[in-house]
């Protein structure tokens, strides 16, 4: 079975802050946003709602409003994809093309490929994770995870100490070609989030 990965340039500071704002214009431009992906969602995930687990558009609106929040651990996949829903609506979606699809443990050989250029200060692993704002209940799937502006910075200049080292030494470390293709884009994502101060990344693994 392949996952996903989408990962999104935005302020993530703000974007986090967007849980619990109880904005309502945000959640009515959601709902006209993806009004035929909420529909889709709640066919898709049809035996789960009978279930008990909120819909799309009740999960978006707890979001939204900071609660409440199912208490069954089943039913709580759905506030992650919401919030991946806000994440697309006020973030610009980056090109995952190495990502998107991957099988096994990609995420985890892609870091191995940073690190072998030195970068330790981020991780596409942690898209993975359940890393989500305040006061989301945690979910194993869709992964959440994010790369602070403060993050990136630190591994823009890890990848520069890595390159004055080999132009120094003239031997580069060796990768396969598709991690160091991987590799490039991530290099990619953190030079447009470099470009916009406060911006980040914030990826949803599915």
């Amino acid at each position: 079975m392949s996952s996903s990965l989408s990962v999104y340039l935005l302020d993530v500071a703000t974007t986090r802050a967007l849980v619990g704002s109880r904005d309502d214009q945000l959640l009515n431009a959601i709902r006209a946003g993806f009004g035929d992906d909420l529909t889709r969602d709640d066919d898709y995930h049809s035996y789960a709602i009978e279930q008990g687990s909120p819909t799309a558009d009740e999960a978006l609106s707890a979001v939204i409003h900071g609660g409440p929040f199912s208490e069954n651990q089943d039913h709580t996949f759905q506030y992650s994809y919401a919030y991946q829903r806000i994440c697309s609506l006020t973030g610009s979606f980056l090109p995952n093309d190495c990502f998107t699809p991957h099988k096994g443990d990609w995420l985890s050989v892609v870091d191995q490929g940073l690190e072998a250029l030195g970068i330790t200060a981020v991780s596409v692993d942690a898209f993975s994770r359940s890393d989500l704002p305040d006061p989301l209940p945690y979910t194993y799937a869709p992964g959440c995870g994010e790369w602070t502006p403060e993050q990136i910075g630190q591994a823009l200049q890890q990848f520069e100490d890595t390159k004055r080292a080999v132009e120094r030494s003239g031997q580069a470390p060796p990768l396969e070609p598709e991690v160091l293709d991987a590799v490039m884009q991530c290099l990619t994502w953190m030079r447009h989030a470099e470009a916009r101060p406060g911006y980040g990344v914030i990826g949803f693994r599915s």
